[in-house]
C-alpha cells in the first residue's frame, strides 16, 4: 500500500537577474496538464529524500540545493487510484520543495511526462491547472525572493 504522502518539487535555475521554474507535461494517458515534480514517499523514505529521489527519477537532476518550503496541501483520492492505499483513506497530502539545479543540463524524462518547459514565473501560473500546484508555485515565488533578497 502506498502512504498518502507526495512531494511536489519545482526545480529552480538562474535566469539573468530572477529565475526560471522547470514544469513537465504529463502524457495525455496520464491527464496531460502541466506540473512540477511530484511522487509518493515510499516507506522509510523522509520527506527530503523522497523529494530526491523523485526529482532524480523524473528528470535525472542532482540538486545543489534543495529546500522545503513551509507549505502543503491536500487533495482527494481520485477512485481509479483507490486500490494503491489503505481502507478509508480519503485523501492524500502534498509536501512543497525549491530545487536549486544546474540551468545548463537538460532533464530527461521518463514515461509519465512528453514535455519539458523552463517557464519563467507568470508563463509557469498560466500553464498550471491543479490549485493546490498554483498556490504551491506562489509560495515557491515568495520563498525564492525572499531568499535572493538575503543574498
Amino acid at each position: 500500500m502506498r502512504q498518502p504522502v507526495q512531494v511536489l518539487i519545482y526545480p529552480v535555475k538562474t535566469a539573468g537577474s530572477g529565475w526560471e521554474v522547470l514544469l513537465l507535461r504529463r502524457t495525455a494517458s496520464r491527464g496531460g496538464f502541466w506540473q512540477g515534480v511530484t511522487g509518493g514517499v515510499e516507506d522509510e523514505e523522509d520527506l527530503v529524500e523522497a523529494a530526491r529521489r523523485e526529482l532524480l527519477e523524473e528528470t535525472g537532476l542532482v540538486p545543489f540545493a534543495l529546500e522545503q518550503i513551509d507549505y502543503s496541501y491536500s487533495f482527494p483520492v481520485e477512485e481509479e487510484w483507490r486500490h494503491l492505499y489503505a481502507a478509508g483513506v480519503k485523501e492524500i497530502v502534498e509536501y512543497v520543495f525549491v530545487a536549486l539545479v544546474d540551468g545548463q543540463q537538460e532533464p530527461n524524462l521518463t514515461w509519465e511526462h512528453d514535455q519539458w518547459k523552463w517557464c519563467r514565473y507568470d508563463q509557469a501560473l498560466g500553464l498550471l491547472t491543479w490549485p493546490g500546484n498554483i498556490e504551491a508555485l506562489k509560495r515557491c515565488e515568495c520563498f525564492m525572493k525572499a531568499r535572493s533578497s538575503a543574498t
